[in-house]
């Protein structure tokens, strides 16, 4: 008897020790269902996983292993009672189609989540070809929004790396209202002529490290919009694309300051743009400060370092007037290679705000083209200058030994 009541404890103690770990192991989303042959629909198996790990009280994983799977859209949306962590091994694919998102819906929107891992090698593929032909923005102030790739709202303390962005339906990522996020080894793959295909927008936010990654798309590579604050990018590589880019500012009403953007060490190479601070003319008011571009290299890149304060592409501007957005204490410094236009440097300030604070140092650029001689164009600024300056910057610089 007692023999047999030793077993039978035993046995219920090796299945209560299955169960605790199968618990606090990942949760596959094989295991609840979905099917990797990229065909089958994966957005409710997703969204039960989620629910399970956000309403773990311990750490828990997703794990999307290696294989295709089709996912129509997914809102992942917290507060969580512990961190989690999504392990994308295989490629996740969006309906090539964008009338099969859900109208004023992102492809993937994570929201109101703190302590998130974004991890594991994989591939967000959103399919946008077909979408790249609908869209209008790039001519029309008016036009119905396509949906970005991946949309964080509110969600703080967080990292995204070893993972791949391919062919957006628009932004690839969008931070709104994050605080400590961090990019690293992050690729980001789209052709240089799909329209709106920014590589990471960031607005409101504050504390976004971009280190360590690859961006080549169709615009911004980054773009930096209204309240970011303390944004930190390094050791980027930009190209195809449009450069590194703070803005475009002041188009609507109420866009907080801008503050703290250090770019260093980064490869730019054949983009539309290098550096660049832009504001629309006629603009709302509203200020960029505190920015600092080091240590870039150009290759072959049209207008390698721009602020440009009369930012209007496609003609979309009604009013000629001076842009009233504030931009101060800016700094371009040993920024080296290669221009691809005769116009190497072109500080174009407000005329009823000139720029201030403007330091230009040690910019060492070549242009081997046929179309003039490498020039610098500035209006409404009087940049500091230091150390060696090719071309010549600003006629009416001041200039420091």
């Amino acid at each position: 008897m007692t023999r047999a009541l030793d077993i039978t404890l035993l046995c219920s103690w090796l299945f209560f020790t299955c169960i605790v770990q199968a618990r606090t192991g990942p949760i596959d989303v094989i295991q609840l269902g979905a099917k990797r042959d990229g065909r089958a629909d994966m957005s409710q198996v997703l969204a039960n996983a989620w629910k399970q790990a956000c309403n773990s009280t311990t750490a828990s994983t997703i794990l999307i292993p290696k294989g295709t799977f089709l996912l129509k859209e997914a809102s992942l949306v917290g507060p969580c009672k512990a961190p989690i962590t999504i392990q994308i091994q295989g490629t996740i694919k969006a309906p090539a189609d964008p009338a099969q998102i859900s109208k004023d819906k992102e492809w993937i929107t994570i929201m109101y989540v703190n302590q998130l891992t974004l991890s594991g090698g994989g591939t967000l593929d959103g399919q946008g070809a077909k979408a790249w032909t609908q869209n209008e923005c790039r001519v029309k102030t008016e036009c119905s929004k396509l949906p970005n790739t991946l949309s964080l709202n509110f969600v703080n303390n967080t990292v995204i790396r070893d993972l791949t962005s391919l062919n957006s339906k628009l932004f690839h990522v969008n931070l709104f209202a994050c605080n400590n996020v961090t990019f690293q080894h992050f690729t980001i793959t789209a052709p240089g002529d799909s329209p709106n295909t920014d590589g990471i927008h960031i607005g409101h936010s504050t504390g976004v490290v971009i280190t360590n990654s690859n961006i080549g798309t169709g615009d911004d590579c980054i773009s930096i919009g209204d309240g970011a604050k303390q944004v930190n990018i390094s050791k980027v590589t930009c190209g195809p694309g449009h450069g590194i880019s703070v803005g475009s500012l002041g188009r609507y009403d109420n866009e907080l300051p801008v503050e703290g953007i250090f770019v260093t060490d980064c490869t730019i190479s054949g983009t539309l743009n290098g550096v660049r601070v832009k504001s629309w003319p006629a603009s709302k008011r509203g200020s960029a400060t505190n920015m600092h571009f080091e240590g870039i290299i150009m290759q072959n890149v049209s207008n390698p370092v721009i602020i440009d304060q009369e930012y209007c592409p496609n003609n979309q501007c009604t009013n000629t007037a001076p842009s009233r957005v504030k931009i101060a204490q800016v700094s371009f410094k040993h920024i080296t290679g290669t221009s691809a236009t005769p116009a190497a440097v072109t500080l174009l300030c407000s005329k009823s705000i000139p720029c201030e604070g403007v330091e230009v140092a040690h910019i060492d650029l070549a242009y081997n083209g046929k179309q003039g001689t490498l020039s610098s164009k500035c209006a409404n600024v009087k940049p500091v200058l230091s150390g060696k300056l090719n071309p010549p910057i600003c006629a009416n610089a001041i200039v420091h030994a």
